[in-house]
């Protein structure tokens, strides 16, 4: 079973080799297309996992409903149907969903899409000239194709699994506490827009943070890998105080941009857990 949504990928496309295109979305759309109709599955079934875990809330409220309003004696005998429905999706539908929803994900997608792209972009280096790569750091390079390629995964993991979960989740919470009373859900809206005002706020700002660090990751990763592969030169020319110095520099430089990163992180949990607080309270 494992073996089978393992292989629905090809991790190694023999495809014509070709540059990637401009513009992220693009960019993305190259490197992921083989993935699209898995991805679109995954989407579908996270989507009847967060519409589940809502409606399993309102059978538990139904079922104290019942309880409240109707006779205990027959209880079973009256409703029995109904239980038996809440049973089925309960523990056939959803944990079924789930399997096939982890199958995918993580047999089919986690492993294959990342390599899909790495072996793409590996093979549009090998491609490279002989000046390109005496002018970069064999270090820095790497770094890029295997940073690029995760990156490329969580992306479309983020917005289709992820941010499909939350947004659906949120608006099948906000139709069942509006079958209550429609006046439940000012709450809700009150809080999903300070988040999104949160979001609008530090995303970008994080996006810019994190493109710096991953220059500076790889500045530093290629001057590393560069001093252990010409460490014979180093060590018969070069002065250790020098060598030391150089590392340290790109270190520095890195470093810098997690703690400008970290102090946003910060903030940011900071304020939903405000919100968060403020929407409990």
């Amino acid at each position: 079973m494992f073996r089978f949504f393992e292989r629905r990928i090809a991790p190694f496309p023999e495809t014509r080799l070709e540059g990637p295109p401009k513009g992220f979305w693009p960019f993305v759309w190259y490197y992921v297309r083989d993935a699209v109709p898995w991805l679109v599955v995954t989407s579908a079934l996270t989507a009847i996992i967060a519409v589940g875990e809502v409606a399993l809330f309102g059978f538990l409220g139904g079922i104290v409903d019942w309880l409240a309003a109707a006779d205990r004696e027959g209880f079973v005998q009256r409703e029995g149907g109904r239980l038996a429905l809440m049973a089925s999706v309960l523990l056939v539908g959803m944990p079924l969903a789930t399997l096939i929803h982890g199958l995918i994900v993580y047999q089919g997608l986690m492993g294959n899409v990342p390599m899909s792209a790495r072996w793409r972009m590996h093979r549009q280096m090998l491609g490279q000239s002989m000046n390109f790569f005496g002018n970069e750091f064999a270090g820095r390079v790497a770094t890029k194709v295997m940073q690029t390629s995760l990156a490329v995964r969580e992306t479309v993991m983020k917005i289709l699994d992820v941010f499909v979960f939350v947004i659906v989740y949120f608006f099948s919470a906000l139709t069942l506490v509006a079958a209550a009373d429609p006046r439940l859900m000012l709450p809700l809206l009150l809080w999903a827009g300070i988040y999104c005002c949160v979001m609008w706020w530090f995303v970008p700002r994080l996006g810019k943070v994190a493109e710096a660090q991953a220059d500076a990751r790889s500045a530093m990763t290629g001057r590393i890998v560069d001093s252990y592969t010409n460490i014979q030169t180093v060590k018969l020319f070069a002065h250790a105080g020098h060598e030391e110095a150089y590392a340290r520099d790109s270190m520095e430089g890195f470093l810098g941009t997690v703690y400008r990163q970290m102090r946003m992180v910060t903030g940011f949990n900071f304020i939903v857990y405000l919100n968060n607080s403020l929407l409990v309270f």
